[in-house]
């Protein structure tokens, strides 16, 4: 997996591309999550457009990160999920905990 880090105003914006499964993956975003939040960085977009696949390792992460975010004043956005990831947020019952949007003007004006 890539991940690409950048600020968007007070926002950051991570962009993934490949599998987000259990592993590196999952070990490179969590580890990047707790980098933002010691920074103080509390509101973050997840780009998720070039992820062709989130398994429950993935989902778990997110779901532990928004919270995360949340109990600081932030929160954990995602951008533009594949069809599968958002199959599999629907196949967890967990899509309704995040606000998702399609384009990264609207992700960053929702802060």
């Amino acid at each position: 997996m890539d991940l690409e880090l950048r600020t968007q105003g007070d926002v950051k914006v991570i962009k993934l591309r490949g599998r987000l499964s259990l592993g590196g993956a999952v070990d490179q975003l969590r580890a990047t999550f707790e980098d933002l939040l010691a920074a103080g960085d509390h509101s973050v977009i997840l780009d998720l457009s070039e992820v062709p696949m989130v398994d429950s390792s993935g989902i778990g992460l997110l779901v532990k990160s928004l919270t995360s975010f949340k109990q600081r004043g932030g929160s954990l956005k995602l951008l533009s999920p594949s069809k599968f990831a958002l199959q599999s947020f629907k196949l967890v019952g967990l899509l309704n905990l995040f606000q998702i949007y399609d384009n990264l003007p609207a992700a960053v004006a929702s802060f």
